[in-house]
C-alpha cells in the first residue's frame, strides 16, 4: 500500500454526532448497555460477547450475553447495534499528533509521481499563502520517481525563485530546500553550508562542495531553525485537526512520540477543556525540558484519565529510505555508506540511565541492524537483568537474526508499523540485500521469539488509519493485492494477532492494560462499532472495514454519517 492513502484518506466528511441515536448517553447516572451481533473483547478470559454495560464514569460493568447483561441491568438505557461488530478501541502505538496536524495544514506531496508533480502541487498550494511566507510541505519520496535520485534546489528554483521552500521527505528524516531557503540558512548559520564538514548525526548533500538542497537527519535542524515558528492559534488548529482525524479512523488512543514541554502544555489545555477526544500517552522529546520535568516532578498523569507522560522517546539512527539507518555493513545499493547515528552511543547510554533513574520508560527509534544492536546493548547494560520496565524499540525495522531473540529476556517491546513494510517493499531489499532482508519487518519472528509486539502507523509518515495497518499485517500486500501471496509472506500475522497488536498489546506497551485495550469489567468503555467483523472478513477486505462510531469513556467521539 503506497503512502498516497495518507492525506486522501484523512479528508472524510465533517465529524457529526447524532442527538437521537446516542441521547441515552447524556443521562447522568444512567447505566448504558450496548448489544451487538458480536463483541470481540481482546480478553482471553472471555473473547466473545453480545452485550456490554458501563456506568456514568465510562467504566465497564459487565460483558456477556445479551440475556445475562440485561437481566443484571434491567433499567439500563439500551443501545442496539444490531448486526454490527464491536471491538476494543484501537490504539496506535507510535504516532505524532502535532506532526499529523501540521501535515494537514501544509502542502501534501504524498504519492507525487515525479518532481514535476511536486512543483504543480506546490504552485496550487501557494495560492493561499501571503507574500513572503515560507512554502512548507511534506510527503515526497524519491523512491517513487524515475531514477529514484534525490532532488535538488534547482528543481524548485524556477517556480519559486524568491519564496523559501522547505519540504519534508515522507519519513521525516530528510528535507528538500530551494535556493531562497538556503540563503535564509546561510544568513544565520555559524558555519557556511559549503565545504566538506557535516553536522553531528546528519548529512548535507553537496555537489563540488556546494549544498544541493537535501538535508538528512541532524542536518535538517539547520533549516528548521530559520523556519517561522507556528503561533499558538496554528498549534491549536493542528492539534484539533489531528484529534478529529484520529477518532474518525477508529483510534481511541495514541502513543504520541517525541512531545516537547510546550506540546504537553497544549495537550493539558485540551484535556482541561474536554477537547482531548482520545487518550494520549505522550513521550518526552529526548533529553529535553519535558524529560527534566519528569525527573523533577515525577511521571505525569492528567486527572481526567486521557493524558499521561511517563516515558521518553530517543533516537539512535536515521531512516532506510534516505539511507540514514545505521547498518552493520554497507548499503547494498550504496557501497561505502553505512548510514548515520543520530546519537553518540555513549551519550545515548547516559540518557538511558538518566531516564531509568527518573522512573521513565525508554522508547528508542532504531531502524538499521547496527542501530538496533546498539540500542539492545545499551538497554542490556542499563537494565542489568531487571525486567518489567517495558522499554521499547520503535520500528525495529532491520534487525540481525542474532539479535531478535534478545528482546524477550530483557522484556523489550517491539513497537512496529505494518504499513512501513508494504510501503517500503519495492526498494527495501535493494537497500539491504537478500541476507539482511530476512530480519526486516519481521513481525512473525518477533512474536515467535516471545517478544511483545505493539503496532502503530508512525503517522504522518503513514496514514493514521489502523485498518490499513491490519490489512498490511495480515496480507503483506499493497492495496492492489500485490505481490501475489504477499511480500516475505512467512512474516504475516493472523487477523487476531494484528488486532491484538492494536489493542491489548499496544495498551501493555503504555502500561495501560488495566485501563484499556480490552473490554472487561473495570476497564474503560473505549470501543469501536464496525459494520464488518475483522476476524471473519477475507483478509483483502480489512482495509475497507466500515466504521460506524468511535467511543471513549462510554461516549461517542465520532459517528459516521448515514
Amino acid at each position: 500500500m503506497r503512502r498516497l492513502a495518507l492525506i486522501a484518506g484523512l479528508c472524510f466528511s465533517t465529524v457529526t454526532f447524532s442527538t437521537t441515536t446516542f441521547s441515552a448517553t447524556a443521562q447522568a447516572g444512567q447505566v448504558q448497555v450496548l448489544t451487538a451481533a458480536r463483541i470481540h473483547t481482546s480478553d482471553p478470559q472471555q473473547p466473545l460477547a453480545e452485550a456490554l454495560a458501563w456506568d456514568e464514569d465510562g467504566r465497564v460493568l459487565a460483558v456477556g450475553s445479551t440475556q445475562e447483561v440485561l437481566a443484571r441491568y434491567p433499567r439500563a438505557s439500551r443501545i442496539d447495534a444490531a448486526g454490527k461488530t464491536v471491538i476494543p478501541g484501537l490504539i496506535d502505538a507510535h504516532g505524532h499528533l502535532m506532526g499529523l496536524g501540521y501535515a494537514l495544514m501544509r502542502a501534501d506531496l504524498v504519492g507525487a509521481r515525479d518532481k514535476a508533480e511536486v512543483v504543480a502541487r506546490l504552485r496550487d498550494y501557494e495560492k493561499q499563502l501571503p507574500a513572503g511566507a515560507w512554502l512548507l510541505g511534506g510527503g515526497w519520496d524519491q523512491n517513487d520517481w524515475p531514477g529514484k535520485n534525490f532532488p535538488t534546489a534547482a528543481d524548485l528554483d524556477t517556480a519559486f525563485p524568491d519564496r523559501p521552500v522547505w519540504l519534508d521527505r515522507i519519513d521525516g528524516h530528510a528535507g528538500w530546500a530551494n535556493t531562497a531557503a538556503l540563503r535564509a540558512v546561510a544568513a544565520t548559520s555559524a558555519k557556511p553550508l559549503t565545504g566538506d564538514w557535516q553536522p553531528e548525526g546528519g548529512h548535507i548533500a553537496r555537489d563540488n562542495g556546494a549544498p544541493t538542497g537535501i538535508f538528512v537527519d541532524g542536518a535538517m535542524g539547520l533549516v528548521n531553525a530559520v523556519v517561522p515558528v507556528p503561533d499558538e492559534a496554528s498549534r491549536e488548529q493542528a492539534l484539533t485537526k489531528a484529534l478529529a482525524t484520529a477518532v474518525r479512523n477508529g483510534l481511541t488512543g495514541v502513543h504520541d512520540m517525541g512531545e516537547s514541554r510546550e506540546d504537553l502544555a497544549l495537550l493539558k489545555r485540551f484535556a482541561d477543556s474536554g477537547r482531548l477526544l482520545l487518550r494520549v500517552d505522550a513521550y518526552a522529546d529526548g533529553d529535553s525540558g519535558a524529560l527534566a520535568d519528569l525527573c523533577a516532578h515525577g511521571l505525569y498523569r492528567h486527572a481526567g484519565g486521557r493524558l499521561q507522560m511517563r516515558g521518553v522517546k530517543l533516537y539512535m539512527d536515521g531512516a532506510l529510505g534516505s539511507r540514514g539507518a545505521a547498518l552493520l555493513e554497507d548499503y547494498s545499493d550504496d557501497h561505502g555508506n553505512r548510514g548515520l547515528l543520530m546519537t553518540d552511543p555513549a551519550a545515548f547510554e547516559s540518557v538511558v540511565r538518566k531516564a531509568k533513574g527518573c522512573g521513565a520508560q525508554v522508547a528508542t527509534h532504531a531502524i538499521g541492524d547496527r542501530g538496533n544492536r546498539l540500542v539492545l546493548d545499551a538497554y542490556g547494560r542499563a537494565l542489568d537483568g531487571e525486567d518489567g520496565l517495558r522499554w521499547r524499540i520503535e520500528h525495529a525495522q532491520v534487525v540481525s537474526l542474532e539479535d531478535i531473540p534478545r528482546l524477550r529476556p530483557m522484556g523489550v517491546i517491539a513497537s512496529m508499523q505494518p504499513t512501513h513494510a508494504t510501503s517500503d517493499m519495492p526498494w527495501a531489499e535493494d537497500r539491504v540485500g537478500k541476507q539482511r532482508i530476512a530480519g526486516a519487518y519481521a513481525w512473525r519472528r518477533m512474536l515467535d521469539s516471545g517478544a511483545r509486539l505493539a503496532l502503530g502507523s508512525d503517522f504522518p509518515v503513514e496514514s493514521p488509519d489502523p485498518r490499513l495497518g491490519l490489512y498490511a499485517a495480515v496480507t503483506r500486500q499493497d492495496r492492489d493485492g500485490q505481490p501475489p501471496g504477499g511480500w516475505l509472506p512467512d512474516q504475516k500475522l493472523s487477523a487476531a494477532e494484528a488486532l491484538r497488536g492494536f489493542t491489548s498489546d499496544a495498551a501493555y506497551a503504555g502500561f495501560d492494560e488495566n485501563e484499556v485495550g480490552r473490554l472487561a469489567a473495570g476497564l474503560r468503555a473505549d470501543f469501536v462499532i464496525l459494520e464488518d467483523d475483522p476476524l471473519s472478513v477475507p483478509a483483502g477486505q480489512l482495509d475497507d472495514l466500515r466504521i460506524r462510531s468511535t467511543w471513549v469513556d462510554g461516549k461517542p467521539v465520532f459517528e459516521a454519517e448515514q
